[in-house]
């Protein structure tokens, strides 16, 4: 069953400021959540479009937004084919974007997918079950270098360099299958001091490794830049995000999309003629409540940027 709790729920979907008859992607299905509450204010002339790669998601989500009386359109892919998807589709200019960027906590919870550090299951990570490389690949293939640099710059991993440096030691005795082979190895890495604070010794790690797999941060870059040239004036893109990267790229986008001149300050006058494409709703992001919270921690770190084309 594929169970998730739905975060920032009421505050995205009010970001997008649904216009009945308007035309929607949910770039990141996960449980239906946002879809479902869209679909609700939509017409039976308002379209929903989801993404996801996950065919246990669609599944789900095909059952849960049955009976919609808008027009539904669900689309097995990674979300870095918008514009491809919505040209095949011939949706025309779009009246918003939504993209969460968390990981369904199904996809969490469910071993054998291999995102979680606390249960055992093969080294995979896919989003995409699909797709033939896997976390073991990146772990087992990928030189001493390539593992630090990724666990520095997705991870924000301090010890990017011993856990590297360990996983190659470990990997010259024998492949590294699981999870939790994986798991004692960083532990093996990080020093006692550092293991006993902060979160789980694994968590950067996994995530960084998570990041590798599936080329996170690049999708998100390159649909980020379809989602405002697909979006109609006036029409608003929401992003909700779950840990640095990911708000730090949704944050510098808006703004740059939002600047006008970029000459040098020294230029008496403008000659570069840029004009501002989105207009940032959320000069701060929003931020769940503490109810919710309390209701679901995993929404603790989530942020929710919006913006709107001009």
């Amino acid at each position: 069953m594929f169970e998730h709790e739905t975060v920032l729920l009421n505050e995205a979907v009010d970001g997008l400021n649904i216009r009945p008859d308007g035309t929607y992607v949910d770039c990141t299905l996960g449980g239906a959540g946002h879809s479902r509450l869209i679909t609700e204010r939509l017409g039976p002339e308002g379209i929903l479009v989801g993404f996801d790669q996950d065919p246990s998601a669609l599944e789900h989500a095909e059952k849960r937004l049955a009976g919609a009386a808008c027009r539904v359109r669900l689309v097995r892919t990674n979300f870095r084919r918008l514009a491809e998807v919505v040209r095949e589709l011939d949706l025309g200019p779009l009246d918003g974007v939504l993209f969460d960027l968390g990981v369904s906590s199904p996809q969490l919870d469910q071993a054998e997918r291999g995102f979680s550090y606390h249960q055992e299951a093969p080294l995979d990570m896919r989003m995409d079950p699909r797709q033939e490389w896997s976390a073991f690949h990146v772990v087992n293939e990928w030189t001493e270098e390539e593992l630090a640099r990724i666990l520095h710059e997705y991870g924000e991993e301090k010890f990017s360099r011993r856990i590297a440096a360990e996983i190659i030691r470990e990997r010259r005795k024998r492949p590294i299958r699981t999870t939790l082979e994986l798991v004692d190895i960083i532990k093996r890495a990080i020093p006692a001091p550092a293991r006993r604070t902060g979160p789980h010794p694994a968590r950067r790690t996994f995530q960084a490794i998570r990041i590798a797999v599936n080329d996170e941060l690049n999708s998100f870059r390159d649909a980020l830049h379809q989602a405002v040239e697909l979006l109609r004036p006036k029409g608003r893109i929401c992003v909700i995000t779950f840990h640095s990267l990911e708000d730090r790229i949704c944050k510098q986008f808006f703004q740059s999309q939002a600047e006008t001149c970029v000459c040098p300050r020294e230029f008496p006058v403008c000659v570069c003629g840029k004009k501002p494409v989105l207009e940032v709703v959320t000069r701060k992001p929003v931020l769940p409540s503490e109810e919710e919270i309390e209701r679901n921690p995993r929404a603790r770190s989530a942020k929710l940027r919006i913006a709107a084309k001009l």
